[in-house]
C-alpha cells in the first residue's frame, strides 16, 4: 500500500533519492523474487508485476515503465561468474512490487534502467553477502545497488496492537542490528539468528531480511553506514532505511 499511500517512509525514500548522485542504472534485490540460483532480469521493457491480491483496485493500475538493461544484466552476470557464482538471465520477468513500489517514489520519472536480481533465501545470509561483494564494482560504475526488504517482518502480528505502538521486541531487534551495522560488525549481523534478540519472531521467514546482507556485502566492511529512517508501522514492521557509502 505504500505505492498508493507512501506516508512518512515514502517521503524518506524521495529525500534519499534527491540526496544521491543520479545513477546511470539501478540493480535491485527484492524480498519477492526467490529462485534456485541467482537470476537477473534481461528484458528491455520490464512489466510491472502485481504479485499480491485482495488490495484496492487502483493499486493494480499503477505502472513503473522503467527500461531494463541487457548490458547491466550481462555485466552483473560476468562479475558473479568471476566470483564463482553461476547466474542466469531471465528475459521475460518484470519488476515485482518489492522493487517498483519503492522506485515509484525514489525515481518517479521511471527513466533510469533497472535490473532485478533474485534471492536464494534457503542459502542464507553469507551467500547474499557474497552476491553483494561480487557486484560491488558496479557502484564505481554509476550503478545504484538497492536491497528492498524489511528490518522486521512478522505479518502474523500485524495490527494486533490497539494503539499502534512499536512492540518491545521489534525495538530490541532493531537496536541490536543498528548497533552492529554502525560498528561495521558484519559477521555479527550475518549470524543474527544465533545472536540477535527475538530473531525468529522478528523474521518467522527470512526472505525480507536477506536484501540487507546483499547491501552489506556490496558496501564492504569499510563503508560508512547511515540510518536515514527508523519508524515502525503497525507495531511490528520496522521500516529502517540505510545507506552505505564506500570509504
Amino acid at each position: 500500500m505504500h505505492a498508493l499511500e507512501p506516508g512518512a517512509v515514502g517521503a524518506a525514500w524521495r529525500a534519499l533519492a534527491q540526496a544521491l548522485p543520479r545513477p546511470r542504472a539501478i540493480l535491485v534485490v527484492s524480498a519477492h523474487w526467490d529462485s534456485d540460483r541467482p537470476a537477473l532480469t534481461g528484458v528491455a521493457h520490464p512489466q510491472t508485476i502485481y504479485d499480491f491480491y485482495g488490495f484496492p483496485d487502483p493499486l493494480y493500475h499503477l505502472r513503473y515503465p522503467a527500461p531494463g538493461s541487457a548490458d547491466l544484466a550481462g555485466r552483473a552476470r560476468s562479475l558473479l561468474a568471476g566470483a564463482g557464482i553461476a547466474a542466469a538471465i531471465d528475459d521475460r520477468r518484470g519488476l515485482d512490487h518489492g522493487a517498483w513500489s519503492i522506485l515509484l517514489h525514489m525515481f518517479p520519472s521511471a527513466d533510469i534502467p533497472v535490473v532485478q536480481l533474485s534471492l536464494q533465501t534457503a542459502l542464507g545470509p553469507r551467500h547474499h553477502y557474497q552476491l553483494g561483494a561480487a557486484l560491488a564494482p558496479l557502484a564505481a560504475e554509476g550503478v545504484l545497488l538497492i536491497g528492498s526488504g524489511q528490518m522486521t517482518h512478522n505479518l502474523r502480528e500485524w495490527g494486533r496492537s490497539l494503539d499502534d505502538s512499536a512492540a518491545p521486541y521489534v525495538i530490541e531487534f532493531q537496536a541490536w542490528v543498528h548497533d552492529r551495522i554502525m560498528a561495521r560488525d558484519h559477521d555479527a549481523v550475518i549470524a543474527y539468528v544465533r545472536s540477535a534478540p527475538h530473531a525468529v519472531r522478528a523474521h518467522p521467514s527470512d526472505e525480507h531480511f536477506m536484501p540487507l546482507f546483499f547491501t552489506l556485502g556490496a558496501a564492504g566492511p569499510g563503508a560508512l553506514p547511515l540510518r536515514t529512517y527508523d519508524a515502525v508501522e503497525g507495531s511490528v514492521l520496522a521500516m529502517d532505511v540505510y545507506t552505505f557509502t564506500p570509504a
